[in-house]
């Protein structure tokens, strides 16, 4: 028993003597670390700043993120009091009392975590300083925050409080790959820190937590309501007077830019992809912020990029942007012109007739004055202004730009080009507009919210094969209709110039773009399946937003929903991939400084494909493959027809010199007013979608830029490019569930000698094939013998002399069938005479070339586009 008491004393005199030992090595290590820091006059990274490199899908390098380009250095005496006031009432309150860090603080940390409340960072000022010097501020650990106390305190002791926060105030990172306040100030406000707002410096300290939460260029709301909590904090601290906090906050908001992007500001690096690039910076930064630094660390992201053909794409693109907005430009200018005809006529009648009102002249001086005022003479002024450190005079130049920057936006035709690998997912491409700059950050193939127009069609369509209402071959009336929305309101589509083609079959109706059909179509599927089937294709999932984006009106069958170019992609690769979902991405791994793979996005894709089971077939392969069939035939005959060179852009040699031709399959769009041009379609190799038209509405781009003149030939010849030196592959067709037949182009049931409008081959869903041969050349024929004897008989009995027709050029239409004495209507041509009282449908002869498409523009084959005087 004595010997059980007396081995107590002992545990515990060893214990002690090991925590002695054990703190005396901590405290040795720290007073060695503060030997060093006192040895130390400036602050050092552990590390080496390296610049993160962005390789393409090959491994060559497209360019370099590096801190240096946007760090710059400010002092505390050159920056308003209000910024160091925004901080303090944002960060740390009581930074001028404590000694590094505060009890209360490190409890209420605490406490939050332990309920999960978001009751505010533990962490003073000084205490981020010391993690981001000399720790990883990722690592969540008791450790850590206990080494950060530690650095904090010999920090305090150290430097002063002022010289502290000039440090941070310098070191911190604020988005978009600025550090420091300075370097900030200039990017998101274009002015040094010194001129920063008290609404300005709120924005800004409201990054710190998370740049890729508040910036105020994406999530512009949620930084409004963070910046005016500052103001409010600043206003309950007497930093400011409500006056002063309201007047900021309104200013700030009256002038923001809404169209800028929270894009970096690196335009002076070697970049071969920009826009791209750009794309790639912001998904790493947003999805790991916090845990990574793209400009210091020294990654390496590997992407899907292909730099040969985003050489491509760069190339077409510029060239065609140059096309578009000269062909704008030259029918503004003719208007412009006739415009000028008229006030001078206005203006001499309202001088001969006395007149006032009618005299528009002081007006248009006043008009011209500023247009050259704004283009030629404000760019001297703006350089004298910074030459002679004018400022008042440099402020109005900036109003001058901003409205030149404004009436730019209106008039200047811009574009987007996305193009996606169809067995990986992979963007190999990617143009947002027309240049990467301060200006010009945003990007329009992944954020644009656009009307496709007739490309939408498509979407639909494979609803309406799926339903089994519908084939190739269904004949389908291009007749005036009136529809009546579910609201009761009739809406009355109009085809080009009003002109109808009588009935058609479906194949000949979507390859042709025509507009009633194509609303029938959507009739007789109804808004649910239309929708449905849209929306799964375009990767919309959240009901609400479904509901809101896809009008249960009739002219939705037209294309009149916001959607970006990437979707529109994703939707017909799907068509090209079998039925099976295609997932766009850009990164494909990260790996870190030492070669080690810390993001693997590719393999995460893959296995959550996988994962999906059954559920990746958003729609069956007899389906694609029949939309596949239907969209090709727009480039064999439809509106991709004269674009495409009639399939010749596609015409490649194999290694034996033998010509081949790659598939292709595609639709054209053209929205209201001729306000957007696109172009989607596919090889069995890639998608491709490309939009010409303007960022601000209201503009028209003009009769020769529709989808078929303009979107049309840029796409066929990038992608006739694109698809160069591969080897030929064909659109995979199903083993089962496909039957092919051959019909009669005029009555899509199975051809008989007699039909000699010819035949066509198309692609049918198994049991929807016709089964019945052709009368309809045979009812011709006879109705044909009937008309020309009624007709020469009434021209005997009026006593007249007999008429002569040419019977090979009488139109009929099969819905005069039942008619038992059918009026026609023959053509009048040289030599012929019109039948008297004939009123039956006509059918225009050959392709139905630049009718209506989008909603009431038209898409144009081989010959001009004509004017279009029924919109919508």
């Amino acid at each position: 028993m004595f010997a059980k008491e007396t081995r107590k004393p002992l545990i515990f005199v060893s214990l002690v003597a090991v925590c002695a030992i054990l703190c005396g090595a901590a405290l040795g290590g720290a007073l060695a670390a503060t030997v060093n820091l006192k040895n130390q006059e400036n602050f050092s990274e552990f590390n080496p700043a390296l610049p993160t490199r962005i390789l393409d899908v090959h491994g060559d390098l497209i360019t370099e993120f590096a801190s240096e380009e946007k760090r710059e250095l400010i002092t505390l005496e050159q920056l308003p009091k209000h910024v160091i006031q925004a901080l303090l009432a944002r960060e740390d309150r009581v930074f001028y009392e404590h000694h590094g860090f505060t009890v209360k603080s490190i409890f209420r940390a605490v406490f939050g975590k332990l309920t999960g409340q978001t009751l505010g960072g533990g962490s003073t000022i000084t205490q981020q300083l010391a993690g981001t010097l000399y720790l990883d501020r990722t690592d969540i650990s008791i450790s850590r925050k206990l080494k950060e106390l530690w650095w904090s305190l010999q920090l305090e002791r150290r430097y002063s409080k002022d010289e502290i926060l000039e440090m941070y105030l310098n070191k911190v990172y604020l988005g978009s790959g600025t550090f420091g306040i300075n370097a900030a100030s200039k990017f998101y406000f274009g002015h040094p820190a010194n001129d920063l707002t008290p609404a300005e410096a709120a924005i800004l300290v409201i990054q710190l937590s998370n740049p890729a939460m508040y910036n105020p260029f994406d999530h512009p709301n949620r930084a409004r309501e963070r910046q005016r909590l500052v103001l409010d904090q600043m206003v309950e601290l007497g930093y400011l007077d409500r006056k002063t906090a309201d007047d900021s906050f309104d200013d700030y908001w009256a002038t923001f830019d809404l169209s800028r992007t929270s894009s970096s500001a690196y335009f002076s690096r070697a970049d071969k992809a920009r826009w791209f690039s750009e794309y790639v910076r912001q998904e790493l930064e947003s999805m790991l912020y916090g845990t990574m630094n793209l400009y210091t660390d020294g990654y390496v992201v590997h992407t899907s990029l292909d730099l040969a053909k985003q050489a491509e794409a760069d190339k077409v693109m510029q060239e065609w942007l140059a096309v578009a907005n000269r062909r704008f430009k030259n029918s503004s200018s003719s208007r412009f012109d006739k415009a000028d005809q008229y006030a001078d006529i206005t203006e001499l009648l309202a001088l001969a007739f006395d007149l006032p009102k009618l005299a528009v002249s002081d007006e248009r001086v006043h008009v011209k004055s500023i247009g050259y005022y704004r283009e030629r003479l404000n760019p001297v002024v703006d350089i004298l202004s910074l030459t002679f450190g004018l400022d008042g005079l440099k402020l109005g130049t900036n109003m001058a730009n901003a409205a030149i920057q404004a009436t730019n936006a209106e008039t200047t035709v811009e574009g987007a080009l996305l193009t996606i690998d169809n067995d990986t997912g992979y963007i190999t491409a990617m143009v947002g507009g027309s240049k990467f700059e301060q200006s010009n950050q945003y990007n329009r193939a992944m954020k644009g919210e656009i009307q496709p127009g007739s490309t939408f069609k498509p979407l639909y369509y494979s609803a309406a094969i799926d339903s089994r209402k519908f084939t190739e071959a269904s004949l389908i009336p291009d007749t005036p209709v009136v529809f009546y929305n579910e609201s009761g309101v009739p809406y009355t589509p109009l085809n080009f110039k009003g002109e109808w083609q009588g009935t058609v079959l479906l194949w000949e109706a979507l390859a042709h773009s025509m507009n009633v059909p194509s609303i029938r179509v959507l009739d007789g599927i109804g808004f649910d399946a239309a929708i449905n089937r849209a929306s799964l294709l375009l990767g919309y999932t959240d009901r609400a937003d479904i509901e809101s984006r896809f009008p249960r009106v009739y002219s939705l069958g037209l294309g009149v929903i916001s959607v970006a170019p990437w979707r529109m992609a994703k939707a017909f690769a799907t068509f090209a991939d079998g039925g099976k979902e295609v997932t766009p991405f850009a990164i494909r791994s990260v790996e870190d400084r030492n070669g080690r793979v810390i993001i693997d996005r590719e393999k995460e894709i893959r296995l959550e494909q996988k994962r999906k089971g059954n559920a990746i077939q958003l729609i069956s392969p007899q389906t694609a493959y029949i939309m596949t069939d239907l969209l090709q035939n727009t480039v064999k005959s439809g509106t991709l027809a004269y674009a495409s060179g009639y399939g010749s852009k596609f015409a490649y040699k194999d290694a034996n010199g033998k010509t081949y031709y790659m598939p292709v399959a595609g639709k054209t769009g053209t929205t209201q007013n001729w306000s957007d041009a696109w172009t989607v379609g596919f090889t069995p190799y890639y998608t491709t979608a490309i939009w010409f038209g303007f960022d601000k509405g209201g503009m028209s781009l003009g009769l020769d830029n529709t989808g078929a003149t303009l979107a049309g030939i840029a796409w066929s010849n990038y992608m006739g490019a694109i698809n160069a030196g591969l080897p030929y592959r064909d659109f995979v067709k199903p083993q089962r569930g496909i039957v092919t037949a051959t019909v009669c182009k005029k009555s899509g049931e199975l051809p008989t000698d007699a039909c000699v409008d010819g035949t066509i081959t198309l692609q049918f869903l198994e049991g929807t094939e016709p089964k019945t041969y052709c009368t309809y050349h045979e009812n011709s024929e006879n109705l044909r013998r009937t008309s020309v004897e009624r007709l020469q008989s009434e021209g005997f009995a009026a006593g007249q002399r007999p008429i002569t027709v040419d019977t090979s050029d009488l139109m009929l239409d099969p819905s005069i069938f039942e008619d038992p004495a059918p009026r026609v209507k023959p053509r009048q041509g040289a030599g012929q005479t019109a039948a008297p009282e004939a009123d039956a449908l006509t059918e225009t002869a050959g392709t139905q070339e630049g009718q209506a498409d989008g909603t009431g523009t038209g898409d144009s084959g081989a010959r001009e586009p004509e004017s279009n005087p029924f919109l919508e």
